[in-house]
């Protein structure tokens, strides 16, 4: 006997699928977690592409990612807070500017007769 790697109940040596939870039994040796069962989410294309449109709101794709050290998902979420925060100020930096200009601007626009 032996036990389901899923469910952890008694199983025949022989067995290909458990009784008790469905599954089939791996029976090459292999990790039953293998690179083609990453689901698409964690695929590191498409975290790459969320931190690039939503910025610090894909931080759970990584840190749900069973793939990842601790050291990459702390360093990984250590330098999308940095660039985030540089790209806010950045960003506020560009609209004061703007705000600046726009004053400047209505000082040269010629007055309309009423």
């Amino acid at each position: 006997m032996k036990r389901c790697p899923f469910c952890a109940e008694k199983i025949q040596d022989e067995a290909i699928k458990c009784k008790h939870c469905g599954e089939f039994i791996d029976t090459s040796g292999q990790s039953p977690f293998t690179e083609n069962d990453t689901k698409w989410y964690f695929r590191k294309s498409f975290i790459v592409f969320a931190i690039l449109t939503v910025g610090p709101l894909a931080l759970p794709l990584i840190w749900f990612r069973p793939e990842t050290t601790r050291a990459w998902k702390i360093g990984l979420t250590t330098g999308v807070l940095v660039l985030t925060w540089v790209v806010s100020v950045a960003t506020l930096d560009s609209l004061h500017l703007l705000r600046q200009y726009s004053r400047m601007f209505q000082g040269f626009l010629p007055v309309e007769p009423r």
